[in-house]
């Protein structure tokens, strides 16, 4: 599953549970696209439950979708990953170190709150 909301003006809530395959993959990149289109210095939370590698269709949709994902990069300043594996965690902060202008920073899952009022400060 992957799910998204625009749960505020400039927060995207992403969800990541289970397997993808691509018509979940598609859908779900669609949403983000869609709940990212009208924003500027953005925040993401990303909830990442039960870690499942995607399928090859999906990461197929991935690869094709990939010039519009780019383009999603400057509309967000901001993101924190909760997972509570750790390899995760260090892939999404190194991510962050080379994205400009994206801060990355991870928490385990527990830690939601924390995420929460890292993502409100400037």
């Amino acid at each position: 599953m992957l799910a998204i909301e625009k749960q505020e003006e400039d927060r995207v809530f992403v969800h990541l549970c289970g397997p993808l395959n691509a018509d979940l993959m598609q859908a779900g990149l669609e949403d983000l696209i869609e709940a990212a289109e009208d924003l500027t210095n953005g925040t993401m939370l990303y909830v990442i439950d039960d870690f499942e590698w995607p399928t090859a269709g999906a990461l197929a949709v991935e690869l094709k979708m990939m010039p519009d994902l780019l383009r999603l990069l400057g509309k967000f300043r901001k993101c924190a990953v909760l997972c509570d594996a750790g390899w995760i965690r260090k892939v999404a902060e190194i991510e962050g170190m080379l994205i400009p202008g994206l801060e990355i920073k991870s928490f385990v899952s527990k830690d939601r709150e924390a995420a929460e009022n890292w993502l409100t400060r400037a």
